[in-house]
């Protein structure tokens, strides 16, 4: 695999900005940035051949800066909701910024999505790191995150991700990579399945209740069978009411690196997206708030133009007592893996 780098722009503080592009034997390759430890551009042949970006983002750093949507970013240190901002670790209540509507989301106002990432890299990969210091968006304990990216000869996009921290606090980290497996235009075609019985009940406000929602019982929030990410989703379905289309956690069924968690593949493309994690849970995202901006290369983008996979624990965890619990102890050391392998063959 080839290493190179290049600038990218300065931030409004005054951080120098790198993109990194990690190129393959067969010429696939993955642009990263510094900024956020971003997903920019994966760019791979359709089943004709035809070389395809097909995650979301930008042109420029003063849009990854000034726009929403977490394009691409690692979120943290937590990702997804924590019910009003209120963390509490040991009786000690921590209270974190509220950024969502009532809720704390992807680490607040200035999560790691918006921070510029100490980079190190060698022939097989790319690793950043940063210091996240007590205090920051409210968050106890001083962590040490670190997150690494390699791309493979295999067209598989392997993360992973480490922390450690000197004081018991709240870690979930995630990529929230937007993809379209066409490279433009809605996803309502691509056929999703994911490995997974149930799902965490949501309230209104995609916060979750603390129940579980048995699939077999709800068909329209059902994708243990391949289906389109469209086909239900207009629906009248109350779990599909509180998340205006998909903004749902899957339990899956068989976390591991060796186990197929969700599959996305595009009949129009031929491409495949299939997706393994360490991880217990995936939020299934329909891009649903994306409003219509300019993307890279002028394309358009549009709600439900992109799909969202962010493998997780699960959200509000510690305040709802889900299992596996997201509090990281000193002396302990986070360890997840998420793989996006992809292939392609003729519709």
């Amino acid at each position: 695999m080839e290493v190179t780098h290049r600038p990218f722009g300065v931030t409004k503080d005054g951080q120098s900005v790198t993109e990194f592009r990690l190129t393959n034997r067969q010429g696939a390759y993955v642009k990263l940035l510094d900024y956020g430890c971003t997903v920019r551009s994966l760019v791979l042949p359709d089943a004709v051949g035809k070389m395809t970006d097909i995650v979301l983002g930008y042109d420029t750093l003063r849009e990854y800066e000034e726009r929403d949507g977490y394009l691409g970013a690692v979120v943290g240190r937590f990702a997804n909701r924590i019910g009003g901002g209120k963390l509490v670790i040991d009786g000690q209540e921590y209270l974190l910024a509220v950024n969502d509507g009532p809720n704390h989301l992807h680490g607040g106002f200035r999560g790691f999505d918006r921070r510029v990432w100490k980079a190190d890299w060698n022939e097989k990969g790319i690793t950043f790191s940063r210091f996240s210091p007590e205090g920051e968006e409210g968050y106890p304990g001083n962590l040490q995150v670190a997150v690494r990216y390699e791309w493979s000869d295999e067209n598989e996009l392997t993360i992973h991700y480490t922390a450690e921290t000197d004081a018991a606090t709240a870690v979930n980290l995630t990529n929230h990579s937007y993809f379209n497996l066409n490279g433009s235009g809605s996803v309502l075609e691509h056929l999703l399945q994911i490995n997974a019985d149930q799902i965490t009940e949501n309230d209104p406000d995609c916060l979750p209740t603390g129940r579980f929602i048995e699939l077999a019982d709800c068909p329209a929030m059902d994708f243990r069978t391949a289906k389109p990410v469209g086909r239900d989703i207009e629906i009248p379905d109350q779990n599909l009411r509180n998340g205006k289309g998909y903004d749902h956690n899957y339990v899956l069924r068989s976390p591991g690196i060796d186990r197929e968690a969700a599959r996305l593949y595009s009949p129009a493309s031929g491409i495949t997206l299939v997706c393994r994690t360490t991880q217990p849970g995936v939020q299934l995202y329909s891009a649903n708030f994306l409003t219509e901006r300019c993307g890279k290369n002028g394309v358009i983008y549009y709600p439900r133009g992109g799909v969202c996979l962010e493998t997780q624990h699960f959200p509000d965890a510690i305040a709802k007592g889900f299992v596996p619990s997201p509090i990281l102890r000193p002396g302990e050391r986070l360890e997840e893996t998420t793989i996006y392998a992809f292939s392609s063959e003729k519709p």
